[in-house]
């Protein structure tokens, strides 16, 4: 199983990134904690329109199961959703932190977005 956390840094101590299409690293790990990749999201960072949707079909591309993040809007949702990926919001610490809380159990897959569209 692979895992996006957003993150505001290349590191597994770096802070969650609450935004998910314009966050600025994506951070990309097995279940078991082994990094994939530190993906640099540059380019949605400073996308004037679809972040969102460009993030979501990069993380389809990389075959990642499950995103964490802070915020997610309606718009990468559908896109996330379309692809089977599930999401985790409100998430805030640190990408080891949110992992870890996968890991145990103790996260809940959203149905639905938890802002509206270019949050």
């Amino acid at each position: 199983m692979r895992i996006a956390i957003t993150s505001t840094g290349k590191e597994m101590d770096s802070a969650i990134d609450p935004r998910f299409g314009r966050a600025r690293y994506i951070i990309i790990v097995e279940k078991d904690g082994t990094m994939v990749e530190a993906m640099d999201n540059v380019q949605g960072a400073n996308a004037l329109s679809g972040a969102g949707i460009q993030a979501g079909k990069l993380l389809a591309d990389r075959k990642v199961d499950v995103l964490m993040t802070g915020h997610c809007g309606p718009n990468a949702f559908r896109t996330l959703e379309a692809a089977g990926i599930k999401v985790v919001v409100e998430q805030s610490g640190t990408v080891k932190q949110a992992l870890e809380r996968l890991q145990l159990g103790n996260v809940k897959f959203s149905s639905k977005a938890n802002v509206e569209a270019h949050w």
